[in-house]
């Protein structure tokens, strides 16, 4: 599995891109067939609450699945993603396992 981060509006430190990559290898235990997962972080207006932005593309055959957050950090809205996304692919599974 291919994961791709994208910073956008700011520099990603290396601590966030290991919990992002941490936390998004998780996935595979959902889904076997993951390709890459394109990860997106941004800032939108500054000096606000809730002004992060995390977007998670997932590459797998068929059907591409997209989820999106926005909260007060990043490692929130990867958590929130990463959940939502879990799901997503858990339902995915099950309806190609009824046909």
């Amino acid at each position: 599995m291919e994961i791709k981060i994208q910073a956008v509006n700011f520099d990603a430190q290396e601590k966030l891109q290991e919990f992002v990559n941490k936390k998004v290898e998780k996935l595979s235990k959902s889904y076997d067939d993951i390709k890459k997962v394109e990860v997106q972080l941004k800032v939108v207006k500054p000096a606000t609450a809730l002004n992060k932005n995390v977007s998670m593309n997932v590459g797998i055959p068929g059907v591409p699945v997209f989820v999106e957050k926005t909260c007060d950090t990043f490692e929130e809205g990867v958590d929130l993603c990463v959940d939502a996304l879990k799901v997503k692919l858990a339902k995915i599974k099950e309806k190609a396992r009824n046909h």
